[in-house]
């Protein structure tokens, strides 16, 4: 029985040997060798192929790092295409002796996919400087509704949190409304008789038009002989009839509205030749 029991521990000797290293996550693959054989070759069929074989190892980190911007307004298949993209890019720019490939394709694949955001997902072209101020105005009222006994940040709190100018900061939140449109169609309350947000909206002036007509008929009508600007005055701002007008003058009806007109065509080509003179200067 000892002699068993000697033999059985001389048969299973505990191990030595190092136990296997663990990865961070799932999706990190070992691809030395794959990127050694990849850097050695020159463009074409092969090396298209060792690409395809480094995209397919490492797409499920580039699906995990999409992950992080879900719920933002963008399909997640769309997320996984654009963050396959800077995949492809951090594979075509990797220089392995420069340290681990993972280390590198973070960035890059994060920094693909907020460009996306940046350059395709505002409902309207917003400068790139406000985009920025967006960004920080947004951190900063985060981080200040997290503190202890926080409250709404005030403009003033935000600046001074950011360093920015209260109109930067102002800038960065009207920014913050800037990233999707609401349409004109959209009911103001849930009430069946509720406005839309086109019934609001202020309808356009056409008095500026009046005072444009105005101002270039004026020189015109300076230029006028004394009856002619007389006749238009009565018939136009005093709304006399033209037999009335003819009466005040002793002459036909036909003849006042010879004069209107060609008083009126006179003016108008006149106020028409000194616009076109003056889009010519400029």
């Amino acid at each position: 029985m000892l002699a068993d029991l000697s033999n059985h521990h001389l048969a299973a000797p505990a191990s030595t040997s190092p136990a296997p290293r663990r990865r961070d996550h799932m999706d990190s693959p070992d691809t030395a060798a794959l990127f050694a054989r990849f850097i050695s070759l020159t463009e074409g069929a092969e090396r298209e192929a060792v690409r395809e074989d480094l995209v397919t190892a490492w797409l499920p980190m580039a699906h995990r790092i999409a992950g992080r911007f879900r719920d933002r307004g963008e399909a997640t298949e769309d997320l996984r295409q654009v963050a396959a993209i800077g995949l492809i890019k951090a594979i075509n720019r990797f220089d392995p002796t420069r340290g681990a490939f993972e280390s590198y394709a973070v960035p890059t694949i994060t920094g693909e996919i907020k460009r996306h955001f940046r350059d395709c997902m505002w409902a309207m072209r917003v400068p790139r400087r406000v985009q920025d101020l967006r960004n920080k105005v947004r951190r900063a009222r985060l981080e200040l509704m997290q503190a202890p006994g926080s409250r709404e940040p005030t403009i003033a709190d935000i600046a001074a949190h950011t360093q920015l100018s209260e109109d930067d900061v102002f800038a960065g939140l009207e920014a913050l409304d800037s990233f999707s449109t609401l349409s004109l169609d959209v009911d103001i309350s849930t009430g069946d008789d509720s406005p839309t947000v086109a019934d609001t909206l202020a309808a356009a002036d056409t008095s500026y038009d009046v005072v444009i007509d105005r101002e270039a008929a004026k020189e015109g009508l300076r230029r006028l002989p004394e009856r002619e600007r007389a006749i238009l005055y009565m018939r136009f701002f005093q709304d006399m009839t033209q037999n009335r007008i003819a009466e005040h003058f002793g002459i036909s009806q036909m003849h006042v509205s010879r004069i209107i007109n060609r008083s009126c065509a006179r003016i108008r080509n006149e106020a028409l030749d000194d616009t076109s003179s003056s889009d010519l200067v400029q």
